[in-house]
């Protein structure tokens, strides 16, 4: 096709015919075609397009591609041409050895209808390889007492072309000792000999030079040759036998490498080294020489790589064995391989459709994969499958493959995805399988609508709503996904009461929260029904409603209206007449009343506020019914006014009131008449109950007034004693100085006796503790005045001071001596110095003057108030003038030390066991220290 137009050769011919069989054979579901080796890229090999019964455009439009497995790509579509061609260079001798005729086969897939179509192309061959012989020289031995006739095995050339382009036949060069015979095998192998056809003469010619050629059939003509060097030998008339010309044995495929497979045996008849048996391989190919291993001295066959049935069946070896005298015999050896199920199937996966519409018909075809098992027999033999219960079928197609179809209409709603596991499994022992999952989407469409919870709804809302106020929400539901299940909201438009319902109420079409947009007013409206749609945004959408009543909730917003007695508008007053002859529960009159509202709001109550005459009249409660509640009197006014209220019983609840002016007569004459006679009478009551109140006003307001001052002046009375205990620390040295005596500015406090006191922060609101009293006098400067804090003090003391006689002072001590620790000095000493060195302060020396003074006025002084009873200080009645240093006490007991809680005490008295005892009038005084 590609190369010029020439003569129509034998080749030519058998080309045209596979041609012309092929064009008639293709509507039959097989499509043929032939086309020779080796041609360039691209050679057109047949018309694709028009044997499909497509124009060459539609090859692309309807997705037509070449299917092949496990081999590369050696054809391909021309998209222009509509036509196959190659692609790229073909060598029949590779792809298909020495088999006739070399067909390849493969698939075209249509992707638009998922259907396969079968393609047969046959490799033609051409003269493009040459015969040759494995070896270029080759040396053979001969016996020089060979009979004429003798024929030597001589090795064979290979030809890799067929037919006519492979070997043909053998020339050898002019020998007058040999000639060429052919040998042709059931094989069909042509194998040379070389036949003696004249006695040899070793002495004579020991060698013979010859050359063999190897001619295939070829146009033209190729040959080669081979070096043959035949040495003659000394006598050795018996050559080596096999005990079988041909030897077979069957292996499994499994076998492991270095298995022994076949042990061959030769016999020969001569003695010693021409007896002596070589084995061999002859004519051997590669695969044979990489497979099998020969012991030369044994004749055992083994491997020495695994075998295996799906690269190679069987092997076919030439053995020969060799004796010393150069005698040769030959024997056929075939290894057949047998198949185990060692090849687990394979899926692969041609065409898938990742997703599919739920409304897809049954029969859809959603996945289209082949299934392959490299065994063969029942080993190769496959079963497809997938799982029960799901909504597709396997069914198979051409060759070994399969088509995934849909069985029944697919629900998105119902399964979302499908996860189809395909398990291939193949008949061998033990069987093996192989799973491929292929996963399919089911795609929604629109085919739910949006779905309510409820079939009705109601709900209700107070009237006077704010506008914009929430009213409720609805909510619907699609099973759809995506576009197709987003609802929208809406409510149906129609008229009430004269006006649109879009007027009344809106919906949020997002939401489906519905809104009010006006304040209802229950007396107007009561109740609304409303329809609201919801709908999807689906193709085609689809919607479904729900009713809705909306009722309004009564608010007591109405007062009661009266509507008799009614009002009159020219601003009189209406009158009812009472008889005088009108007894007990006699109907005056009836209050009508109404309210707007409903319920509870509506439910009216009458009450009497207000008469001119109190228990002359009664209301009913329930009726508004104005009746006597006893006899009229002489002595009742002819004019009574009475204020009745109605009122409600809504939260909170509203009234109204009316004023009634009933005239006691029996006529409206008789009432005129009676009413101007006793209008002069009846005016000085009125200014007499006036007078009365004004007078009772005016009490409660004294005896108000006279409340709040009592209590100003508690106020101010308590804020005056806190006052005077603040500055209680200064009124010391305001103090009459008949009670001081002192030297160089230091007062001596001479007529009380002191008590230790603790006070803390905030002290004014504590009690005052008064531990045991010390009778010993207390020495205090102006200093320590000045410094002191002030002390709070009950009222009751607070109320008495300033006058010296109300607090009794208290018996003193009966015993009042000092123990030697008490005494000033080493033995007294309270500052814990065991040394008792004297003070030597300044402040301590002035104190110890100070006693010392007033103990010297008291001797000079008999009236001194220190003086007198047992247990005083009174020095000159008790010690005269032997008194000493030694008796005066420690100055350092009881000293108060201001802005502290913590006063000093007699700790050596502690420590000698002697608490000082007080007086009767101290106990009580002294038994607060508990109570601090």
């Amino acid at each position: 096709m590609a190369d010029p137009p020439r003569r129509w050769s034998c080749g030519d011919l058998l080309q045209f015919f596979t041609l012309l069989g092929t064009l008639c054979a293709s509507g039959k579901g097989q499509i043929r075609y032939s086309v020779r080796e080796e041609l360039d890229k691209g050679s057109f090999v047949g018309d694709i397009a028009k044997d499909l019964g497509l124009e060459p455009r539609e090859l692309a439009e309807r997705g037509v591609r070449i299917i092949s497995r496990g081999r590369s790509q050696l054809f391909s579509l021309s998209p222009r041409g509509g036509s196959l061609v190659t692609a790229g260079r073909i060598d029949r001798e590779e792809l298909c050895a020495q088999s006739a005729p070399c067909l390849v086969s493969f698939n075209i897939l249509v992707e638009n209808k998922m259907k396969i179509y079968g393609v047969e192309v046959e490799i033609l061959d051409i003269n493009d390889n040459f015969p040759r012989f494995r070896d270029e020289e080759l040396k053979v031995k001969v016996n020089e007492n060979a009979a004429a006739g003798t024929r030597l095995v001589l090795p064979f050339a290979r030809d890799r072309d067929v037919g006519v382009n492979s070997l043909q036949g053998y020339q050898l060069s002019s020998n007058p000792h040999f000639s060429l015979g052919v040998k042709s095998r059931s094989d069909g192998q042509k194998h040379p000999e070389l036949v003696l056809e004249r006695p040899l003469d070793r002495e004579k010619e020991y060698t013979h030079d010859l050359i063999l050629t190897a001619l295939d059939g070829g146009n033209p003509i190729h040959s080669s040759t081979v070096h043959i060097s035949v040495v003659v030998l000394d006598a050795n008339d018996n050559a080596p036998l096999f005990s079988q010309s041909e030897y077979r044995v069957s292996v499994p495929e499994n076998t492991p490498v270095g298995t022994p497979l076949l042990t061959l045996t030769a016999t020969d008849a001569d003695e010693g080294i021409n007896a002596k048996l070589t084995f061999s391989f002859r004519n051997e190919e590669d695969k044979i020489s990489e497979t099998f291993q020969l012991d030369s001295d044994l004749g055992e066959i083994s491997t020495i790589q695994p075998l295996d049935y799906e690269e190679s069946r069987f092997y076919v070896m030439e053995v020969v064995a060799q004796d010393g005298g150069a005698l040769l015999a030959s024997a056929k050896v075939v290894v057949t391989v047998q198949d185990v199920n060692d090849n687990a199937p394979e899926v692969i996966l041609t065409s898938l459709t990742s997703s599919v519409s739920e409304d897809c018909l049954p029969g859809t075809i959603i996945a289209l994969f082949s299934v392959h098992d490299a065994d063969s027999g029942e080993n190769g033999e496959i079963s497809c499958s997938i799982p029960r219960g799901l909504p597709f079928k396997l069914e198979k197609s051409v060759d070994n493959y399969y088509h995934l179809l849909t069985t029944r209409a697919l629900d998105r709603e119902e399964t979302a995805d499908y996860n189809v596991t395909v398990t291939v499994t193949d008949h061998g022992t033990p069987p093996l399988s192989t799973e491929n999952h292929i996963s399919l989407k089911v795609a929604d469409i629109n085919d739910n609508p949006p779905t309510f919870p409820r079939s009705s709804y109601s709900t209700s809302v107070s009237e006077n709503n704010p506008r914009g106020v929430s009213i409720f929400s609805v909510i619907a539901f699609d099973a759809d996904s995506g576009d197709n299940a987003r609802v929208t909201y809406s409510l149906a438009e129609y008229a009430f009461q004269g006006a649109p319902v879009s007027s009344y109420v809106s919906i949020n079409s997002d939401t489906g929260v519905l809104y009010a947009l006006q304040s209802f007013d229950y007396e107007h409206l009561r109740d609304l029904q409303l329809l609201v749609t919801a709908k999807d945004t689906g193709d085609p959408p689809l919607s479904s409603n729900v009713s809705l009543s909306l009722s309004v909730l009564d608010q007591n917003d109405n007062s009661p209206e009266i509507l008799y007695p009614a009002i009159p508008t020219d601003g009189s007053t209406g009158v009812e007449l009472v008889p005088r002859s009108a007894e007990s529960g006699y109907l005056v009159t009836k209050v009508v009343a109404v309210d707007r509202d409903s319920g509870h709001n509506a439910w009216l109550s009458y009450r009497l506020l207000k008469a001119s005459e109190p228990g002359l009249f009664s209301v009913g409660l329930h009726t508004g019914e104005v009746r006597t509640a006893r006899a009229l009197l002489d002595r009742d006014v002819l004019k009574q006014s009475l204020v009745v209220s109605v009122q409600d019983h809504g939260q909170p609840p509203l009234s109204a009131t009316v004023t009634l002016t009933v005239a006691v007569g029996d006529s409206i004459p008789d009432v005129l008449t009676d009413l101007g006679s006793n209008n002069s009478p009846s005016e000085p009551q009125d200014s007499d109950l006036t007078l009365y109140l004004v007078i009772s006003v005016a009490v409660v307001s004294c005896v108000f007034l006279g409340f709040v001052t009592v209590l100003l002046a508690l106020r101010l009375r308590h804020w005056h004693t806190s006052r005077l205990l603040q500055t209680s620390a200064g009124r010391l040295a305001s103090m009459p100085t008949s009670h001081f005596v002192g030297m160089d500015g230091v007062q001596a406090y001479l007529q009380t006796y002191s008590h230790e006191i603790s006070l803390t922060t905030d002290s004014k609101k504590s009690h005052l503790i008064f531990p045991q009293p010390n009778y010993a006098d207390r020495l205090i400067s102006e200093e320590s005045c000045e410094k002191s804090e002030p002390l709070l003090i009950p009222d009751s003391i607070q109320a008495n001071k300033g006058e010296p006689g109300a607090v009794q002072q208290a018996p003193p001590n009966t015993d009042w001596r000092f123990s030697q620790a008490q005494r000033p000095g080493t033995s007294g000493s309270q500052n814990g110095d065991e040394t008792g060195t004297w003070p030597n302060n300044q402040f301590d020396t002035e104190m110890l003057q100070a006693m010392i003074l007033a103990s010297a006025s008291e001797a000079a002084d008999g009236s001194s108030t220190l003086g007198g009873g047992a247990g005083t200080m009174g020095l000159s009645a008790r010690y005269g003038p032997q008194f000493t240093l030694q008796h005066v006490p420690d100055y350092r007991q009881n000293v108060y030390i201001p802005g502290s809680n913590a006063t000093l005490t007699n700790a050596a008295g502690k420590r000698d066991g002697k608490a000082p005892a007080g007086g009767n009038g101290n106990k009580k005084k002294s038994g607060k220290k508990e109570k601090k």
